[in-house]
């Protein structure tokens, strides 16, 4: 249990108890869930953690390829936001009553902004898994970064100024701008960490792992936010009503 022989050891036991946390959550979910698409993303988010572990075993008789290892670290972020969405849709707040609003005359509309934040940010997530198994250099992760800031800014500041009154969108705004400024400190820090390493290759790989595995987590809650803001845009937004519609309230979400 030297070097990152226990960081590797710790991570096999995690995934092994979440996969039978996922195992017992596709199961009861069959159960006990009428809808039958949340059936099948019970099953989905089974068939996703059993492609996560296969892809690790993969990785590791292969000595760790960096494509197999970015695949690997892209379907674990996908799989939390697969669970995340089933948090979502099991709430007792998704399950009430949600009041449509109308949206006019903006382009892109608010549930397509927020479809291409999360779009973004997941390709931003494989970006930065290549980068750190050395499969692409560091520009290409760093460009990516810029955009996505650019965009997530668009996003909060369209929601915080239209949406301001709604509370279950403003609150998503208000935490994925947080969470964005907190992950570009860390990405900084997991730079000037990794930086130091190279100069100094015999130093502790403590700050390298910490920084690294803090950049990599917050990345994952910004997905996550990214993906539940986009499902209540597209939930509680209507941007293909006429204009002379009013608001109007449905149960369309609960059933479809």
């Amino acid at each position: 249990m030297i070097g990152g022989i226990k960081y590797e050891h710790a991570h096999r036991m995690i995934a092994e108890f979440i996969g039978l946390l996922i195992i017992g959550m596709a199961v009861w979910t069959q159960r006990v869930e009428q809808r039958k698409w949340m059936r099948m993303l019970g099953w989905i988010s089974l068939a996703a953690v059993v492609g996560q572990g296969v892809l690790g075993g993969i990785t590791v008789l292969n000595f760790l390829p960096w494509s197999i290892s970015t695949a690997h670290a892209t379907l674990g972020q996908t799989l939390f936001c697969i669970v995340v969405a089933m948090a979502l849709f099991t709430s007792r707040s998704w399950l009430q009553e949600s009041q449509l609003i109308a949206e006019h005359d903006l382009t892109p509309s608010t549930p397509r902004l927020t479809a291409l934040a999360v779009a973004c940010v997941w390709v931003q997530l494989i970006l930065g898994a290549a980068f750190r198994h050395s499969g692409i250099k560091l520009l290409p992760h760093l460009v990516g970064a810029w955009v996505v800031t650019g965009l997530l800014c668009w996003t909060v500041v369209r929601i915080l100024t239209r949406y301001g009154n709604v509370a279950q969108l403003r609150r998503l705004a208000q935490l994925l701008l947080t969470l964005l400024m907190v992950q570009l400190g860390l990405g900084f820090a997991s730079y000037i960490t990794r930086l130091q390493w190279m100069v100094d290759p015999p130093q502790s790989t403590t700050g390298i792992v910490i920084s690294t595995v803090a950049h990599v987590a917050c990345g994952a809650l910004v997905l996550a936010v990214s993906v539940v803001l986009a499902i209540q845009s597209h939930r509680m937004i209507n941007s293909h009503v006429p204009q002379s519609a009013t608001h109007t309230a449905t149960q369309e979400a609960i059933t479809a």
